[in-house]
């Protein structure tokens, strides 16, 4: 990537179809760690007009009505129109009963070293953790941006400030960078999605959306709208009904949304529908953790970390660090500092952010499925455990030794 350049990022609310999947099939992984926290599972979605298709392969003891718990989440988006809604959608399932093994059947909070060096990954992986410093939760400027403005949107609906508005809504943001930092907004593109019989002049909707959804998401930013931000609401007119009745979705298809926005890589896999016993999800998170409190430790402006595991091995088989020449130090040494703070174990990383555990009633039994939409990282609605810059000090008194 050069010093100076553009690069737009996009994210969609939580009415799309792709991000319906995501969280349907994230509300059965809170559904099933709710009641057992050994669960195996995998679960994925389709949707279209009028369909909801689950495949889903487990080993739980948790009893599961997966048509209820989509209905629920289609519900609370607000799809209640004739289109689509919780109560006429079909839903087909394919389901399969894993075999019981004793894979994940262990307490990782009272494991010792060497027993968390007997769990071996069950499956290839090559993961990514990416941190910045050009927003507060440092993460890219775009990603950040695109979240905020859909979130607004999203909630211009449900909270009924523009009635007409249906659950459905996408917002692309372009952001000019010099010297790798950003330098100014370059364009904003919004697509709004209304009801058939409360479709307003499409010139009343820009104006209206203008205001209460673009404005002021932007109005509390250090980078604002100026006078030659080019900004696009319902470009090629109205946009009407949307959702599954308008274009299909499917789990894990937003793979740069659910991340860096296509500012740093991202992992192979998807990251919903996926247990916490998957190194390919929970591996991710443990990258963000190291690359955000390196950047939190002032080590670099960028970090990113490559983390590659292998069948049969309980441990990484590579960490690799690049902070694209942004580095305070030599990107050896960060990875250095890395593997020896940072423990990429499977059982560490469960113990670590407790993450069987997170779908808990204090969380109302929903953790997962509210990561599902507006991104994994650099949340400021939710506490994450990967968000947390607690390794800054002694990644600071470990680079005072490395001198």
């Amino acid at each position: 990537m050069n010093n100076d350049f553009m690069l737009t990022s996009e994210s969609v609310t939580a009415g799309h179809p792709d991000k319906l999947c995501d969280q349907i099939s994230d509300a059965i992984v809170d559904h099933s760690l709710l009641q057992d926290p050994n669960t195996r599972i995998v679960a994925e979605c389709a949707v279209s007009t009028s369909i909801v298709f689950i495949a889903a392969m487990f080993d739980t003891k948790a009893v599961m009505d997966f048509a209820n718990i989509a209905r629920k989440v289609i519900r609370r988006i607000g799809y209640n129109k004739k289109a689509f809604n919780d109560k006429t959608c079909s839903v087909i399932t394919s389901l399969k009963e894993l075999k019981h093994v004793t894979y994940g059947s262990y307490d990782e909070h009272t494991m010792t070293d060497a027993e968390m060096d007997e769990i071996a990954v069950k499956n290839n992986a090559t993961i990514f953790g990416f941190a910045c410093n050009q927003t507060p939760s440092l993460i890219p400027l775009p990603i950040w941006l695109a979240h905020k403005t859909a979130k607004r949107l999203a909630d211009a609906n449900l909270d009924k400030a523009l009635p007409y508005l249906a659950p459905d809504g996408k917002v692309q943001v372009g952001v000019e960078y010099k010297n790798r930092q950003p330098y100014r907004i370059h364009s904003i593109i919004l697509q709004a999605c209304q009801e058939e019989q409360e479709r307003p002049p499409i010139e009343k909707l820009r104006d209206e959306v203008r205001i209460l959804v673009i404005d002021a998401a932007f109005a509390d930013e250090r980078i604002g709208i100026d006078d030659k931000t080019r900004i696009f609401i319902n470009p090629d007119g109205a946009f009407v009904t949307g959702g599954p009745s308008s274009h299909s979705g499917l789990t894990g298809r937003k793979k740069a949304m659910d991340t860096y926005g296509g500012y740093a890589r991202n992992s192979d896999a998807a990251l919903s529908g996926k247990g916490p016993l998957r190194i390919d999800r929970v591996g991710a998170y443990m990258a963000r953790y190291a690359a955000k409190n390196v950047i939190a430790a002032g080590l670099a402006n960028e970090c990113e970390v490559q983390v590659s595991y292998s069948i049969g091995l309980a441990r990484p088989v590579s960490i690799q660090v690049d902070t694209y020449g942004t580095g305070k130090i030599k990107d050896q040494d960060i990875e250095d500092i890395i593997e020896r703070l940072f423990d990429f174990r499977l059982p560490a990383i469960l113990k670590k952010f407790n993450l069987r555990y997170l779908p808990n009633k204090a969380n109302g039994g929903s953790f997962y499925q509210k990561l599902a939409v507006y991104g994994h990282f650099g949340r400021t609605d939710m506490e994450l455990p990967w968000e947390a810059i607690d390794m800054r000090d002694k990644i600071l008194s470990l680079r005072g030794k490395l001198k």
